[in-house]
């Protein structure tokens, strides 16, 4: 995934076809390891394709990726409102307000009669 990263970022920073050094620069600047293997690898498979056309493609072959089941929980496939999956939600939306109760002040006057 590193390598793909970096690949990613280069292309990002403007260079349309980075190569197995601009790779390797980027991984050695925050302190990564290269693994030559694996560059040169994906370096074949992009190999005159455009990024963009190469992540539409990826998009379609995961839009047909079952995502259900009994894993992990998630509002949108399980229906509960967990905190975990809605915290972003709980922000965004307008919270209620308070109205503070306040205590009758029930003090009696007494009048005296003359």
């Amino acid at each position: 995934m590193k390598v793909i990263a970096a690949y990613l970022l280069a292309v990002l920073g403007g260079n349309t076809s980075p190569s197995a050094e601009d790779i390797k620069d980027i991984l050695g600047s925050v302190g990564a390891e290269a693994d030559d293997d694996r560059i040169e690898l994906l370096l074949s498979q992009v190999k005159g394709k455009d990024i963009t056309e190469l992540i539409a493609s990826g998009r379609e072959k995961l839009a047909s990726v079952p995502a259900g089941g009994a894993g992990g929980c998630c509002c949108r496939c399980c229906g509960s409102r967990c905190w975990w999956c809605c915290w972003p939600l709980q922000l965004l939306r307008p919270r209620k307000r308070r109205r503070l109760k306040r205590k009758k002040n029930l003090m009696t006057i007494w009048v005296q009669f003359i």
